[in-house]
């Protein structure tokens, strides 16, 4: 009998293994290595399902809950058992996913004539309980290879019109779908051997939908603390009416249009441009409202487009007759020396201490008080603040601040609450793949961020991707525990961009070596790519899009 060498990374052990087994077994007993379930692992640089047949030798790497892949699994398997709790209970309804706050994902239930159902407590206590059955049966998730037509004809049958769509758009003739004690589901990622692996969660209402909370990196054995994020859920169902708008569901009714030409993609473009110059119009007003605003305070995570948000207001701030002037937090570093250091013994340029808050905010009373200050200048190649430009504002003049901590209310503390607003910025994808598989906000800014580094700093798609897990460690420290503190939110995303990014980004992914740990996150992107028909005409995109940051030719940049 052929036979492959496997090394298990755990222990170093090397044993050989009969070609065409799996790591089921294995995995249990590498289990008391890891403090958080396994749900799959890694052949060198390649993700693989635990129960998928060993065709190669190669270095075994297992993922628990613990990685973002882990949880990524995880959430599709849990997916996957509350759709089959619903068939089971309420065939009545579909299940449809929509976006993700914070430990959970939001989702809704969707009647025959496309109406969302409400749910009483009664029904999600009904639906949790069975969910909680099937993990007890520790049912086998398996996987099946379908023609597309046979794929689509299933599809069909079981009411799933938003896969079908996808499938249209799909190149590759075969399907995988999965399968679990008679139900039938796709999903764009890998999945748990069974039902079994899947028991931490819970289930409540949040109207007009309901939360599905699960584990996370962070707290991978327990579900993490609630949290309330009704401003950001609110932000996303506003996404959902502006794709209403353009009769866009999907991303299947996206390619549709683009598989029109040029004049169907230009129009989703204006509108989709027009739309955000509506909000921004909006937000003017709303500062203009309240009268005593001189201070607009913009954050946001990476990749979110702030730099051009913040102009772009700018314009309208003036339309509604202000004279806003910028001023940069980076300017305000203290010195390198000054600089507070991570557990790493880094320097952690993110954290609030890494700025001169007392100074900054001094500044600012000066300015309110029509005092004139000496900004400084953050001389980067040497850690140093030098000597600045001079400023002084008038009353009809108002401040626009850019900067992670913009929300933190320890940035501005002496300042007064009704000179302040706040706003966040975030990429806030809410064009799904179908009801089931939904679109990151994440993976949206990481994408961004792979084409504007390679375009303007010189950097590779695999330099990006080594940097990425501490831009998110930052995020998740700095930025998001403060995200409600905003007077008001502003989504960024545009639904044409994944269509244009993909003609810069796909290039840059297929540069990822396959000996890189990175190549396996390379292939998760391409293939979130590949499900988008591109848009290769970029004349239609206005030279002040939010999209110009990432892409080039932005107005702004003169």
């Amino acid at each position: 009998m052929e036979k492959v060498k496997i090394e298990f990374l755990d222990d170093g052990k090397m044993v050989e293994v009969p070609k065409g087994s799996n790591l089921l077994q294995y995995a249990k007993e590498y289990q008391k290595y890891h403090d958080s379930e396994i749900v799959a692992a890694k052949l060198n640089s390649i993700i693989i399902e635990l129960s998928r047949p060993l065709d190669r030798d190669g270095k075994v790497k297992f993922i628990d809950l613990s990685f973002p892949d882990g949880i990524r699994i995880y959430q599709r398997g849990l997916l996957f058992i509350l759709q089959m709790a619903i068939e089971k209970l309420y065939p009545q309804y579909h299940l449809r996913v929509l976006h993700s706050l914070a430990n959970s994902l939001y989702c809704e239930l969707i009647d025959k004539e496309s109406k969302i159902h409400i749910p009483a407590q009664e029904e999600l206590d009904n639906i949790k309980d069975k969910m909680k059955e099937i993990v007890n049966r520790d049912l086998p998730i398996k996987k099946i290879v379908l023609y597309k037509d046979q794929a689509r004809e299933l599809f069909e049958k079981l009411g799933f019109v938003e896969k079908v769509k996808l499938l249209n758009f799909r190149k590759k003739k075969n399907i995988k779908v999965y399968t679990c004690d008679g139900h039938y589901n796709y999903f764009y990622g890998y999945m748990p051997p069974s039902t079994g692996k899947i028991k931490i969660f819970d289930l409540k209402l949040y109207e007009p939908g309901f939360r599905v909370l699960h584990p996370t990196t962070t707290s991978p054995n327990a579900l993490p603390e609630y949290k309330e994020l009704r401003k950001f859920n609110s932000v996303f169902l506003e996404y959902s009416r502006w794709l209403s708008i353009m009769d866009i569901d999907n991303v299947g009714d996206l390619n549709k249009i683009i598989a029109k030409g040029e004049r169907a993609v230009a129009d989703i473009i204006l509108l989709a441009e027009a739309l955000h110059e509506k909000r921004l119009s909006e937000i003017s007003s709303e500062i203009k409202k309240r009268g005593s605003v001189r201070l607009i305070l913009v954050a946001g995570p990476s990749s979110s487009g702030k730099t051009t948000f913040a102009k772009r207001l700018s314009i309208q701030l003036r339309v509604s007759g202000y004279r806003p002037v910028a001023i940069s937090l980076d300017d305000y570093f203290v010195d390198r020396e000054k600089t507070p250091r991570d557990e790493n013994g880094n320097y952690d340029f993110e954290a609030l201490e890494a700025i001169d808050v007392p100074l900054f905010n001094e500044h600012l009373l000066a300015l309110f008080e029509g005092k004139e200050v000496e900004i400084p200048k953050y001389d980067f190649k040497h850690g140093r603040r030098i000597k600045g430009r001079k400023l002084k504002i008038d009353k009809d003049q108002i401040i626009i601040v850019e900067g992670i901590h913009g929300l933190n209310p320890k940035l501005t503390q002496q300042i007064p609450d009704e000179l302040k607003f706040k706003l966040y910025v975030s990429a806030l994808t809410h064009l799904n793949f179908d009801n089931m598989n939904r679109m990151s906000t994440t993976d949206t800014r990481l994408i961004r961020r792979m084409v504007r580094d390679y375009k303007f700093r010189g950097h590779s798609a695999l330099d990006t991707l080594k940097m990425w897990p501490n831009v998110r460690k930052g995020e998740e420290k700095y930025i998001f525990p403060y995200q409600e503190e905003a007077d008001v939110m502003f989504n960024s995303a545009l639904v044409y961009e994944l269509p244009v990014l993909k003609i810069f980004a796909e290039s840059l992914l297929a540069q990822v070596p396959e000996t890189e740990e990175e190549y396996s996150e390379a292939l998760r992107l391409l293939k979130i790519l590949d499900y988008f028909l591109p848009i290769t005409n970029l004349e239609d995109i206005p030279m002040n899009s939010i999209l110009r940051e990432f892409i080039g030719r932005s107005i702004f940049k003169y």
